[in-house]
Parts: structure tokens; sequence; C-alpha cells
């Protein structure tokens, strides 16, 4: 008996360690979408109901990547969050170029100047028509609380479009002002 479980024991500790290494190598391959055309993601998020997060990130920022590995990244692999939320990332600090949400190429700097981001990371929920819709997280302070609010301003968010009715009894993640309904970007779609 004793060979017995010496011999499964093997393969078994090998099984789980091929396991763990296509997970990471996985969850590697698994990028945050960089915005590239926000036009489209509007239409879609339009179409879809959904609200698009906005992670306003740079190359050399630790909590950047933090927030990417620790949080984007699962979000997207679980693909719990498919109907819930559109995930982009908006690079500021390498030049480059992204489709506002009227569909005019603009520099990813501008549009975070047009949102008054000024900290790396900044996360932004907004509409399809490029208007916020929750609080915006800047920032990550509290890693072991973090997801926690990044799944109430989600929720928020998806109500702000699906039920805007609900965000009266909702806690947490509001818009310490409402939007009035003055657009940021006029988009052609209804």
């Amino acid at each position: 008996m004793n060979a017995m479980k010496k011999s499964l024991y093997k393969p078994a500790v090998f099984g789980c360690a091929l396991l763990w290494l296509l997970a990471w190598d996985l969850q590697a391959d698994m990028r945050v979408p960089v915005a590239e055309d926000l036009y489209q993601d509007g239409k879609q998020a339009l179409v879809r109901q959904l609200p698009i997060l906005l992670a306003f990130s740079a190359e050399d920022c630790s909590y950047c990547e933090l927030l990417e590995e620790d949080f984007l990244q699962p979000m997207l692999l679980s693909g719990e969050y498919r109907d819930r939320v559109i995930i982009r990332k908006l690079m500021l600090d390498n030049g480059s170029y992204v489709a506002d949400f009227s569909g005019r190429q603009t520099a990813a700097s501008r549009l975070s100047d047009h949102y008054r981001v000024f900290v790396t990371p900044t996360i932004l929920f907004v509409d399809g028509n490029g208007t916020e819709l929750a609080e915006r997280m800047v920032g990550i302070n509290t890693p072991e609380l973090f997801g926690g609010y990044l799944d109430a301003c989600v929720e928020t968010a998806l109500a702000g479009i699906r039920n805007p009715a609900a965000l009266a009894t909702m806690n947490g993640c509001r818009l310490a002002q409402p939007v009035t309904g003055t657009k940021l970007f006029s988009s052609a779609t209804p």
C-alpha cells in the first residue's frame, strides 16, 4: 500500500505543478486591451448596455502593474465580468493616440487632461458616450480592500445604465455630483 501511495504521489505533484504553470502562463498572456477606438467601444457599450472601465496607466508605474496583474487581468480571465463591464487601458506616457467617443483621433494624454486624470493608475467608469457613471478610483492604497471597492463601482456604473432608479438605494461609489446630462463627447449612435 505504501509503494502504491509513492507511485501516485509523483504524478500528482507533477500534475499540480503543470496546472499551476499553465494557469500562470494563461494569466501572463491575458493582457488588458489597450483602448484604440473608444467610439467603437462606446457603440458596443450602448448596444450591450454596459459601462466601460477606463484604466489610465503609465509604463513605469508599479501601482499600474499591480492593478493590471492583481485585479484587471483576473477580471478578464474569470469571464465573470464579460456581461458587466468593458475593460480598456489608456497608456499616458508612450505618445499613443486613440479615437475618442466622437471618433476623432486624440492623444491619450489629451484625453486624460479632458477627464482631469493627473495620477496613475486612475480608473473611470463611463457610459458609451464617455460620461462618468460612478466615482473614479485614484491610486491603490489598500490592496486588500481594493477588489471589493472595484466591484462596488462596477455595479454602480452598471446600475447607472440599466436601472438608474436603483442608484438612490445603493451605497458607495456614487458620483458626489451626478452628471447633469451634458455629454463629454457626443456619439452619433443612439
